[in-house]
């Protein structure tokens, strides 16, 4: 027991009657195949349907899982109150599945409801379903800003959660496709529109899920879709398993894309590990942007080490010899497509070595900065890094003594200390550079302040 079929589906109102109130009928190729897979549904009889509904609670950082005992929902939003239905949550499998995402460190569970009823992206396919089928308790999830990887992580929690509990589950992930396929739909036209619908239904319609990983985050955008992380995680609950793809309907007549895929489980196949694949043709790809200096490639490589594992690396072997019993302050920067993504550093050495230094910081300016948030994988082949190492520090008793290109600046006040590297974009003064450094450490502008200067030593990528 465990999943045994799962299905890509959309959730548009209209096509409940009671909303359409005839309209429906513009879009009767996907009323039709949702009550195929009704009907499929009523026949396998299972146990446990999870839903993945991006128009549940959602949060940035977190997959939430509606807690309780069950809930009521009902389309009074589209103007049919009368639609309406109730749900009982299978409480041992919400119990089970918190649990086994914590032993994965994955952010998951049942905190910070925010709407206990039922959202549409759970009704509209439940209400296809409920004509054929009724005697099964739900497991609602919301997907989450968390990255691709993540979802299909939750994905895979799913599937073992299961598979522990015997459950014959069915798997909807719920997500309309583009939004930007007419001039006249929600959102206008954009050239991305149809191309990501033609990619997904590709993708979906032959099962081939590691492609899922390559779509890029500013694209989706433009294409204006909602369910791209909820189909990640279902490829992440079908994770090992070869299955019987095939792709019922599509269309989009209203500027939106409607899609429908169905995927029966046929056995275990240890190849269809998506996210391993994918990992480790990212790490072909990121190795060809290892060459070059040693500090700039130490702290590349610890920075993807970690955001793959979640663990600090030791320090290589090979390096230079001074990066072994040098002892300096270190910053390092990463920026993506030439914007600032992270920066952490220390004015003076806090730990035994250079390398130590660079992979302490490395990893703070992927994860800790916070003015961002925790880089993602699939960001890692956008970056650029470099490192400074700093020279060190002397008092300055005039302006003069100063130059943006050759010496960063520190100014003190009290116990408040601010630190701008030199040669920055867009500093191109020495009082540019000091209202900067006064303004990170939270100085009023106009406070005199005790100044130092340093030189640092670069490594750019």
């Amino acid at each position: 027991m465990g999943i045994t079929t799962a299905y890509m589906v959309p959730h548009p109102p209209i096509i409940v009657p009671g909303v359409g109130k005839g309209e429906e009928k513009k879009i009767q190729s996907t009323i039709d195949a949702y009550l195929e897979l009704g009907r499929r549904i009523g026949e396998e009889k299972p146990d446990t349907i999870v839903v993945i509904s991006p128009h549940q609670t959602m949060y940035a950082d977190y997959f939430h899982i509606s807690p309780k005992e069950g809930a009521k929902g009902d389309f009074s939003r589209f103007g049919a109150p009368q639609e309406k239905m109730e749900v009982s949550y299978d409480t041992e499998f919400v119990k089970t599945l918190s649990g086994v995402a914590e032993e994965k460190n994955l952010p998951a569970g049942t905190l910070g409801e925010k709407e206990r009823d039922l959202d549409h992206g759970t009704m509209v396919p439940l209400y296809f379903v409920n004509q054929y089928y009724t005697d099964y308790r739900l497991v609602r999830i919301g997907p989450s800003g968390l990255s691709f990887m993540h979802h299909y992580e939750l994905g895979q929690c799913i599937q073992k959660t299961a598979e522990a509990l015997s459950r014959n589950t069915v798997v909807l992930a719920s997500g309309d496709l583009s939004h930007c396929l007419k001039e006249d739909g929600p959102y206008g036209f954009k050239k991305e529109g149809p191309e990501y619908d033609k990619a997904i239904m590709d993708i979906m319609g032959e099962g081939r899920f590691l492609e899922l990983f390559d779509f890029k985050e500013k694209f989706c955008a433009r294409a204006g879709e909602c369910g791209h992380r909820s189909f990640v995680v279902l490829a992440g609950a079908l994770d090992r398993k070869a299955v019987k793809s095939l792709k019922f309907s599509y269309e989009g007549p209203f500027g939106v894309g409607y899609g429908i895929c169905s995927y029966e489980v046929l056995r275990k196949d240890a190849s269809r590990s998506f996210k391993d694949t994918y990992v480790k043709k990212l790490r072909v790809k990121l190795a060809s942007l290892m060459d070059g200096d040693a500090y700039v490639r130490l702290a590349r490589s610890t920075i993807e080490e970690f955001i793959f594992s979640g663990k600090k690396p030791a320090a290589p072997m090979g390096l230079p010899g001074e990066m072994y019993f040098r002892r300096a302050g270190v910053f390092v920067s990463i920026k993506k497509q030439g914007r600032l993504r992270g920066c952490i550093g220390t004015i003076h050495s806090a730990y035994d070595c250079v390398a130590q230094e660079i992979m302490e910081n490395a990893i703070s300016a992927a994860v800790n900065d916070p003015r961002f948030e925790p880089i993602l994988p699939e960001e890692l082949e956008d970056l650029t890094v470099s490192v400074d190492v700093l020279g060190e520090t002397e008092p300055v008793n005039s302006l003069r003594e100063l130059d943006v290109r050759r010496y960063g600046v520190i100014v003190t006040k009290g116990e408040k200390r601010g630190l701008l590297l030199p040669s920055l974009a867009g500093v191109d003064t020495v009082e540019e550079q000091i209202a900067i450094a006064k303004q990170k450490a939270g100085i009023p502008e106009e406070e005199d302040v005790s100044i130092e200067r340093f030189e640092v030593e670069r490594h750019i990528q």
